[in-house]
């Protein structure tokens, strides 16, 4: 590994909380999460071998965001701005209320996808992650994935379109 820990909680940290925030939609439980994140990261440090640690990181953040779910065993949304870009000055607030707007529906259509596919389009649409990067961080083959990312999308556009 190239870079620190210390260099990786810098360049990762907004990324990983986004993640985390994503799935669990409690800012204080996202935080927690984070630093379990980079508690597991620094305790198991030796056993990363690989070459992406952005992927790496993501695989962390949602096994540790799994068992903290399999502890308390239920999901609330509450917060919908997480993803929601950088500001962005060259957008008029116009552009910025349409894009909240779609968000918010988009947010809204997910929540009642099944898991997987749900993981699927936040790790690779929002989060942008990789096919690869997103099955590994998944634990699945990317085929697989790409079927779980299709499912997904295909379920948000029929629930957009009015269909169930």
């Amino acid at each position: 590994m190239k870079e620190n820990l210390d260099d990786i909680y810098k360049i990762y940290f907004h990324e990983i909380y986004r993640f985390l925030l994503s799935l669990c939609h409690d800012h204080h439980v996202a935080e927690d999460l984070v630093q379990e994140t980079f508690l597991r990261a620094y305790l198991y440090i030796e056993n990363y071998k690989g070459d992406k640690v952005k992927a790496w990181l993501f695989t962390v953040a949602h096994n540790a965001c799994i068992d903290h779910y399999r502890k308390h065993n239920r999901t609330v949304i509450k917060e919908q701005s997480f993803f929601l870009p950088l500001s962005d000055k060259r957008k008029t607030p116009i552009d910025t209320i349409v894009i909240q707007e779609e968000v918010r529906e988009i947010v809204s259509l997910l929540k009642d996808l099944p898991e997987k596919h749900k993981y699927a389009v936040l790790l690779h649409d929002f989060h942008g992650l990789s096919y690869n990067e997103a099955a590994q961080v998944m634990n699945v083959k990317q085929p697989h994935f790409k079927i779980l990312l299709f499912r997904g999308r295909q379920a948000i556009r029929r629930r957009k379109g009015g269909e169930k």
